[in-house]
């Protein structure tokens, strides 16, 4: 792989964003991993100076559902790519009257209802345990944040955000029971990126779009995906917009915990796991057990 497809900072593009525009040099990069291969393509190019990479996690058209999604693969490549940052793009429903659709929420806590996933790169013969209180990177939260104000976007921030597991959408029992719970929006896919992204030291944020109220709005139609499909396409122009203007603002040195998550959480003695597990491993852990 040469330096020219190195990319300190990703996007990956959800439901709706399968392209970056304002993109130059830019040229496909595939990658290999250990856990198979990622959803697409990692496109890489230069954004204002900026060296960035680019994959649609569920592939140039949307060949997969959220629980099929390639989260180990596409996580390792881009962390092979050089990865430090990633600002996730998905949609979400609203679990609150004041969030409302074509809002953008930048989300701080998850409630994982996940469960046919895998979600951790350390699933044998090795024990690692890496804190997840603040699932989001907070520096990178900010920078998103500060950007939407400057383009006048109605952004909320410090939401919490259950991810459910889909495809289908929630009952409305289950629509009262997360609002009971109080949570904010609903999604499907940032887990176990989040988790994955923690594990290999990447910082993660998300630009959350509301597409709908979910079902438990008494005064809103219950979602469909042609209502999801209409309110993303009306997003597409401000989120790419939001990115140009983000990205140039990220790089430099990293401060804050997501960089050393794994300094205190691998478990096993180094002597205790297998040499070929460390090198299948390398471009995550390396500088812990190498």
């Amino acid at each position: 792989m040469s330096t020219k497809q190195k990319a300190t900072i990703a996007v990956i593009g959800g439901s709706g964003l399968y392209e970056m525009e304002g993109i130059t040099g830019a040229e496909p990069v595939d990658v290999d991993t250990p856990f198979g291969k990622p959803s697409d393509s990692i496109i890489v190019g230069d954004l204002d100076g900026v060296t960035v990479a680019f994959l649609p996690r569920h592939g140039r058209g949307h060949r997969f559902n959220p629980s099929h999604i390639p989260t180990r693969a596409n996580i390792y490549a881009l962390k092979s790519l050089g990865v430090e940052r990633i600002i996730s793009v998905s949609a979400v429903g609203s679990l609150k009257e004041e969030f409302a659709p074509l809002d953008l929420v930048i989300p701080s806590q998850l409630i994982d209802r996940t469960r046919l996933r895998e979600n951790t790169f350390f699933d044998t013969d090795v024990v690692v345990h890496v804190a997840m209180a603040d699932p989001f990177c907070h520096h990178t939260s900010q920078v998103i944040h500060t950007a939407a104000r400057h383009l006048e976007i109605t952004v909320h921030s410090g939401a919490t955000m259950v991810v459910m597991e889909g495809p289908a959408f929630s009952t409305r029992a289950e629509s009262f029971m997360y609002r009971s719970w109080g949570a904010d929006i609903i999604g499907m896919t940032a887990l176990p990126e989040a988790k994955l992204a923690r594990e290999a030291e990447i910082c993660y944020a998300t630009m959350a779009w509301i597409t709908d109220y979910d079902c438990w709005h008494q005064g809103a139609e219950s979602v469909t995906v042609e209502m999801v499909i209409a309110n993303l396409q009306k997003n597409v122009a401000t989120s790419k917009a939001l990115l140009n203007e983000v990205i140039p603002s990220l790089g430099g040195k990293r401060d804050c915990p997501c960089e050393s998550a794994l300094r205190d959480a691998i478990i096993t003695p180094k002597e205790q796991i297998p040499d070929d597990l460390k090198q299948k491993l390398a471009p995550v852990t390396g500088k812990y057990l190498s």
